[in-house]
């Protein structure tokens, strides 16, 4: 990753010690993954769960509990419209710095003009003269995975700059937006793409499908899914056919069944019959959603020569680029538009250059958020003789509303040895089940995943207590404490058949962090001085636990000196 020369100089690794917090205490820091604070509700799944733990940190200790912001501007997003996610919520917990994120770096860009200027967009363009511009991405304003009106900047500045044929694949969502608004957001497209075509520009849709059914699979769990995108996107081939994508979406939608996420793939024909798009020797391609968990097996199914997670048929010779770079570490892909953030001197790096003993352990679903997106989208380690990372296989092919306990106990029980080893100063763990449940809308599922989160807190706080140690306790955004669709006024939307309709995206309400132990300095408690807090204020809290003032540079630490 790049550094800037005069910040490595000017600022020195070795930190200064704490007036009042001293070392030698193991820290336990437990990131619940999607575990937001909204008011008590039926639709709370982690009011309505039993949770004694995280209810006794609340009331047991209230000057050393407090919220936090997990969301826009707090974690680098360009709004406090904006949910946070899995991602820049770990990116802002491990930096202590706020870093532009994601959409936010996409937006500056595209605004400058820059996009058009890189060597990302500059390598695709070579293919503009005879070859057709791909973009394949999420089609929503959703602004966890891609937003349309990037799209549609995209489409306009792309057409300027010498894209003469375009054709776009579209994966619906349903997810982060309501679910049946796939509808709307491919009129608007289809409206962009008529008025290029006024221009003279041969643009269209060539395919589509729904994103947890098509290409939009992650951490390699079901190959399936990216083949199904594959087949409709480069070879043309899919099980459903139509003269367009709002006559598609429409018509798949007519399933009783049916929903945005889990639409299946489609291909787009001419008056023969022929697909209009299939991805061939000579093209280019952008997938353009800005964040990296769901394109990462699509783009090695692009990049990759030897390849072998399922056959391709054909391996098109083309020229591709992420909106982004997805895996900083696999360089993957090799090319991308927009270059991402230079996160530098995160805790991690801070801690190791001080001689602290890390292990961080989660299950495979979240386990590069406590260690790559934690250490500034860092693979490896900073220091291998003081660190050790620890994955447990999650479930693989069963939903997770199937199996909502998911690997919670067994991560804490790792943990937990660790604490009690005495080979370690910090334990960091990510906890899944609040967010990975949650995402399913399973309200009865995700009431039993929390309850399983609990009891892993309870696991690790008490070998906490064994040790003498300090815990840290927090979440990266909300998710699991509201599950239901509101209207304007705060009351859930009902379907015409009375039921609720549930709510599977992240959402904007901030997240607690507690800290206890019988390692923490008597009197140590939060501040009241910093009513916006976020996210990034954790880095140099959990710093201060270890005994070490933070650097000048880091967001404020939030204990009272």
């Amino acid at each position: 990753m790049a550094r800037r020369p005069e910040l490595e100089e000017a600022t020195p690794w070795k930190l200064a010690d704490h007036p009042r917090l001293g070392k030698g205490k193991v820290v336990g820091v437990v990131v619940l993954d999607g575990w937001g604070e909204a008011p008590p509700d039926p639709f709370n799944c982690i009011h309505v769960a039993d949770t004694p733990t995280m209810d006794a940190l609340r009331k047991g200790a209230p000057e050393r509990w407090r919220l936090i912001k997990a969301h826009g501007t707090a974690v680098g997003l360009p709004t406090d419209d904006d949910m946070g996610n899995s991602e820049v919520g770990h990116n802002a917990l491990g930096a202590g710095q706020i870093y532009a994120q994601g959409a936010k770096l996409v937006d500056l860009a595209l605004a400058s003009g820059k996009i058009y200027e890189g060597e990302g967009f500059k390598y695709i363009q070579q293919s503009f003269e005879t070859g057709t511009l791909h973009l394949i991405g999420l089609l929503s304003d959703g602004g966890v995975h891609s937003r349309i009106d990037q799209l549609q900047l995209l489409l306009k500045g792309a057409s300027e700059h010498g894209a003469k044929r375009i054709r776009v694949h579209i994966l619906t969502d349903g997810r982060d937006v309501l679910d049946g608004s796939s509808v709307a957001f491919v009129e608007t497209l289809e409206n962009d793409l008529a008025k290029l075509r006024e221009k003279g520009v041969d643009a269209r849709v060539a395919s589509g499908g729904g994103r947890m059914y098509v290409t939009m699979d992650r951490y390699e769990n079901d190959w399936q899914v990216v083949k199904r995108g594959w087949d409709a996107q480069v070879l043309g081939e899919a099980p459903h056919k139509f003269k367009n994508a709002l006559e598609a979406v429409k018509a798949l939608r007519e399933d009783p069944k049916a929903n945005d996420q889990y639409l299946p793939p489609f291909v787009v024909v001419d008056e023969t019959g022929k697909p209009v798009g299939p991805i061939m020797d000579g093209d280019a391609v952008v997938t353009f959603n800005f964040r990296a968990d769901r394109m990462v097996m699509l783009a090695k199914a692009l990049e990759y020569e030897t390849f072998d997670k399922f056959d391709r048929v054909r391996f098109p010779k083309i020229r591709y680029a992420g909106m982004l770079q997805y895996d900083g570490e696999l360089k993957l892909p090799s090319h991308y538009l927009v270059a991402p953030p230079e996160i530098e001197r995160t805790s991690g790096e801070y801690l190791a250059h001080n001689g602290i003993r890390t292990y961080a352990c989660s299950e495979t679903v979240k386990f590069g958020h406590v260690t790559f997106f934690w250490n500034g989208n860092r693979s490896g380690f900073f220091n291998s003789n003081l660190e050790k990372y620890e994955e447990i296989p999650s479930d693989t092919g069963i939903p997770f509303n199937e199996q909502p306990k998911m690997k919670a106990v067994e991560v804490a029980e790792k943990a937990k040895d660790a604490i009690l080893s005495g080979k370690f100063d910090q334990v960091r763990v990510n906890i899944p089940n609040g967010d990975m449940v949650g995402h399913t809308g399973d309200l009865e599922a995700t009431i039993i995943g929390c309850k399983a989160v609990d009891e892993a807190v309870k696991i690790i706080l008490d070998a906490i207590e064994q040790v003498g140690g300090i815990f840290v306790v927090t979440s990266d955004h909300g998710n699991a404490e509201d599950m239901v669709k509101r209207d304007k006024s705060g009351e859930p939307i009902r379907s015409k058949d009375g039921n609720v309709q549930p709510l599977t995206s992240h959402t904007l309400n901030p997240v607690p962090i507690a800290i206890g132990g019988p390692g923490l300095a008597s009197g140590a408690r939060f501040r009241k001085d910093l009513a916006d807090a976020g996210l990034a204020n954790v880095a140099a809290t959990v710093m201060n636990l270890h005994g070490f003032e933070a650097p000048g540079h880091y967001e404020p630490t939030l204990i009272e000196s």
